[in-house]
């Protein structure tokens, strides 16, 4: 249980920090971003810039997964990539389908992986309601 606690907290760590980083490098070009939309869209640049940033904000979710993928691999809850792809996928965003489940060696792990996304998502909710009024 020790371990299981330790690695899925240090990959949400990873994950924050990933977010973080990532979110706050975007924040920084967003404005030169929306006079460049400005240039080449004209009248959709606001539009243009909101799907950009939702497709940025989709591509560090995607990574998130990613992550949690290699780590159901690594750790040897999953041994093809596959399943644990799928799995991670279906624990981040909190779907759980429950057509896939880890055994109790690491089933702490997918709680963990939900809470992570639950909290991603919520504020990648709230980065993109400031990157809409931003844009406004």
């Amino acid at each position: 249980m020790i371990i299981q606690l330790t690695i899925g907290t240090l990959i949400i760590i990873v994950n924050v920090i990933l977010q973080a980083e990532m979110f706050s490098a975007y924040s920084r070009r967003l404005e030169k971003t929306i006079i460049a939309l400005r240039v080449r869209f004209r009248r959709f640049a606001n539009t243009a810039a909101i799907v950009t940033g939702v497709l940025f904000v989709m591509s560090v979710h995607s990574i998130q997964v990613w992550i949690w993928a290699f780590t159901f691999q690594t750790v040897g809850a999953f041994h093809e990539l596959e399943p644990a792809l799928y799995f991670s996928l279906v624990s981040f965003s909190t779907v759980g389908f429950g057509d896939i489940t880890l055994g109790p060696d690491w089933r702490l792990l997918s709680a963990l992986a939900a809470a992570n996304g639950f909290l991603s998502f919520g504020w990648s909710t709230a980065y993109m309601v400031e990157m809409v009024r931003r844009t406004a």
